[in-house]
């Protein structure tokens, strides 16, 4: 069976979900990004990660295309900047958010990266939302181990659902701290740029002569490894990005890709983990 991840009160989710990022920047390409992300929930990909910041709101409004008269088949996740992260700027934030997006409510709203505003202020507003039926649940993006030690100390702290940071092979440094404790602690956490999409490793992935004899060995493409090593970490789930119903296609299919204990010692091999504790890594 494929891989799921659970989040607080919430039906297990396929360790694979459908980024936005750069959605929604090109109108002639509206069209095409809406039918890939419809494609990824017919194929079971129901998490959707989005942000009031990707294309100014336009990556909302894309997914709001896509998920008209499917919400419930959804799990939809916004992000919201850390200046409007307190506050009636809160509130507003999410309320133009859901408005993008054509829905009541999102099963998850973050703080997609930290700020100037107090973590109390933020936590305060986030309880406010729930009890107003805008959100069902929140959590963080872009936090490190320090960072998430001291949302830890905070009343309420704990209620976080997830922490979504970057993370690909080319990109191991939370493995020093951040992913064991988030394990420790059962807190989902989200993959953003799983295939190196946003950084300047991508080519290097991609042809990296060990990745592609393993994919060529495997019948799979060199994506569909990445993802596959991704998700195979406890409580990891990827969110990547498909414009196209092909993209998504070959996404899909990571989730039944089975890496053996050599050949996740292999592609660690290619790309070690830094040894000792590096700054979060971040686009």
């Amino acid at each position: 069976m494929a891989k799921q991840i659970l989040f607080p009160q919430s039906q297990p989710l396929p360790a694979i979900g459908q980024g936005t990022w750069y959605m929604g920047e090109k109108p002639a390409q509206r069209t095409e990004e809406a039918n890939a992300l419809r494609a990824g929930i017919d194929l079971g990909l129901t998490l959707i990660d989005t942000a009031e910041m990707y294309a100014d709101g336009g990556a909302e409004k894309v997914v709001g295309e896509a998920i008209s008269g499917r919400r419930d088949e959804v799990f939809l996740v916004s992000k919201v900047y850390p200046w409007n992260a307190a506050g009636q700027h809160a509130i507003a934030a999410c309320e133009a958010s859901l408005k993008r997006l054509k829905t009541d409510y999102l099963d998850l709203y973050l703080l997609h990266w930290r700020g100037d505003i107090p973590l109390q202020d933020t936590l305060k507003v986030m309880q406010q939302l729930i009890q107003q039926g805008k959100i069902r649940r929140w959590g963080v993006s872009n936090f490190d181990y320090a960072d998430m030690q001291e949302l830890w100390r905070e009343a309420g702290g704990r209620g976080c659902a997830t922490n979504q940071v970057l993370y690909h092979l080319a990109s191991r440094g939370i493995e020093h701290d951040l992913l064991p404790w988030c394990q420790q602690q059962k807190i989902p956490v989200m993959a953003y740029c799983p295939l190196a999409q946003a950084g300047r490793l991508r080519r290097g992935l991609m042809n990296d002569p060990a990745l592609n004899e393993l994919a060529n060995r495997k019948g799979v493409t060199v994506a569909q490894l990445l993802l596959a090593w991704v998700i195979h970490h406890d409580g990891v789930m990827a969110i990547p990005k498909a414009g196209s119903v092909a993209h998504v296609k070959e996404n899909a299919a990571a989730l039944e890709v089975t890496l053996s204990q050599e050949e996740i010692a292999l592609m660690e091999k290619a790309f070690p983990a830094p040894g000792r504790k590096t700054p979060l890594d971040m686009v």
